[in-house]
């Protein structure tokens, strides 16, 4: 068996690899909610949204096995984001069990805004990285990510967006 790349006696804090990539998570959720703000939602709420806007989950289970929310979780922020008006809940016509999830006016509104404020957070946070740069980080974290066999990746496409969305129409009929 080979040796472990972080033997766990050298995994101090201010050298860890979990401190960091925590870190990056928080850093970039803070500046993305700064961002969204305006839009009444926060960095948690983006995921739901997108996801809505391009068809990747309709459903609640959908959405908490998408974005690894336990189903109680998904349940509050769909609440949330009920209440807010950007999605609203109805029952299947195909199986009465089945509630389905559909952005209104505002949610579709805040889809359309949300890849440009995305960006530029991200374009924001990566000042300094050259392409190359950018390209390595982000091979690296998908193998990281795949190295998790239980994880359903949902952003292996180009440019960070989930595989098929960035060429996909968004909004589609449903």
């Amino acid at each position: 068996m080979s040796e472990a790349p972080v033997p766990p006696e050298r995994n101090k804090l201010e050298s860890s690899l979990g401190y960091f990539l925590s870190t990056a998570r928080n850093v970039l959720a803070a500046r993305m909610d700064r961002a969204v703000a305006p839009l009444g939602l926060t960095s948690s709420q983006i995921g739901v949204i997108l996801l809505l806007w391009y068809e990747r989950a309709r459903t609640p289970n959908e959405m908490s096995r998408v974005l690894s929310y336990d189903t109680g979780s998904m349940t509050r922020m769909l609440d949330r984001l009920e209440k807010k008006g950007f999605l609203e809940r109805q029952r299947s016509h195909a199986d009465r069990r089945v509630v389905e999830l559909d952005l209104t006016p505002l949610g579709r509104d805040a889809a359309q805004q949300l890849p440009d404020l995305i960006a530029t957070v991200l374009s924001e946070q990566l000042r300094g990285f050259s392409a190359d740069e950018v390209a390595t980080l982000l091979q690296l974290l998908q193998r990281f990510i795949a190295n998790d066999a239980a994880t359903e990746v949902v952003c292996g496409g180009q440019g960070g967006f989930p595989a098929g969305l960035d060429t996909r129409e968004p909004g589609g009929n449903r």
